[in-house]
């Protein structure tokens, strides 16, 4: 089956997606949950207090309001960015099928950049002298080989990445808003990127980076890219976190090789023992990417958020089934799938009762479609 053309969002309808977006407790996950039991992401705002109060909220869901998804698209354009929606045509295509995609990328800069396959090209912010030499190089290659380039504007191998890509086209994927320069010291790159590359985010213009912000960059960078190839990492480098959502992702992972009496080659070389790519030459990301490379005999299917809104949940049913979802979840992120053969109820009923408690604050989503109960949430939710 081919997926629906791309569509793009009227203004009224961009700041309604923004505004759902923006709200409390509401991520992707739930933010195509929402769509796809309510129909549209204003009905889905009309829900939201209920929903939250269902899942045993006692004070109001903080809902962004429309002046709010106001000034932050004005000052999108007042740097000349612009949101993409997840339904639009400019939206990385490779990013657009997973199940935790942002419904909504703030774009600064040439965005037909982001059609083309990408390689995710990632390091150590302290890295040596020579792996940032080779990090150039092998970015250089692979952007004259036809692949945008994909880093996260840190110091380091993502700076040089990014500074090999640039002649042929290169992506950052940032932290913080898209307006903010972080860190400072790559001030020069940034512009040179805004004015040569492409920038994307999805959090809130204006906002610092702060640290749960770098993970779920992380997933962006390899969410976007057909693999991901690390050259230098510590053990525990932010580089890895990369590699893992690359493999999470069925993308590939790749990895340079280093001495073992350098720090900054252990995480590399634990890659490797793992089953990653080694990679010396652009050739051989190349050979690791071909047959990721070619066009799918099949189009991936991505939501068009068209769809008539879902037959609202008998009531009785979703009211007896909250007690027992409830009770089957603990701390321990347990499969959502595993909940619904425990409960004897249909799936609809379950996913209904698990989205009003993530709104009430009181769940979170776990990779692999599992779910927990967040400690405390009962004093979350009041």
């Amino acid at each position: 089956m081919h997926s629906p053309a791309p569509r793009s969002l009227d203004r009224a309808e961009r700041l309604q997606w923004l505004r759902l977006i923006r709200s409390e407790n509401v991520g992707p996950i739930t933010f195509r949950q929402l769509l796809a039991r309510f129909g549209s992401a204003g009905a889905a705002l009309d829900a939201l207090p209920d929903l939250a109060k269902h899942g045993g909220r006692r004070r109001p869901i903080a809902i962004c309001s429309k002046a709010v998804a106001e000034t932050e698209l004005a000052r999108l354009e007042a740097v000349n960015a612009h949101t993409i929606a997840l339904c639009e045509p400019e939206y990385p295509p490779a990013l657009a099928v997973l199940e935790d995609a942002p419904p909504v990328l703030s774009c600064l800069g040439h965005a037909h950049l982001l059609q083309r396959d990408a390689i995710a090209v990632v390091g150590a912010r302290n890295a040596s002298a020579n792996g940032r030499r080779l990090a150039r190089q092998l970015a250089a290659d692979l952007g004259q080989a036809g692949l945008l380039v994909v880093s996260g504007l840190a110091r380091g191998i993502d700076a040089a990445a990014h500074q090999g890509a640039l002649e042929a086209g290169t992506a950052a994927v940032v932290a913080g808003g898209i307006d903010v320069i972080y860190p400072e010291e790559n001030t020069a790159l940034y512009e040179e990127i805004r004015s040569r590359g492409v920038m994307i985010s999805e959090i809130a213009v204006g906002t610092a980076p702060q640290a749960r912000h770098f993970p779920r960059r992380n997933r962006l960078i390899s969410g976007m890219s057909r693999g991901v190839l690390v050259v230098e990492a510590a053990l525990r480098s932010g580089s890895l976190i990369t590699a893992r959502c690359a493999a999470d992702q069925g993308r590939e992972v790749c990895a340079v090789p280093g001495s073992p009496l350098d720090p900054r080659a252990r995480g590399c070389n634990n890659l490797l023992r793992q089953g990653a790519v080694l990679v010396e030459t652009a050739a051989d990301v190349l050979d690791a990417l071909e047959g990721m490379l070619k066009p799918p005999a099949e189009e991936p299917k991505v939501a068009d958020f068209l769809a008539p809104a879902a037959p609202a949940p008998d009531q009785r049913e979703l009211a007896a089934a909250r007690d027992a979802v409830q009770e089957l979840l603990g701390p321990t992120p347990v499969p959502v799938d595993e909940v619904i053969r425990e409960c004897h109820v249909s799936p609809a009923i379950v996913h209904m009762a698990l989205l009003e408690l993530e709104l009430a604050g009181r769940l979170e989503r776990h990779p692999g479609n599992r779910v927990a109960l967040i400690a405390g949430s009962s004093a979350a939710a009041s």
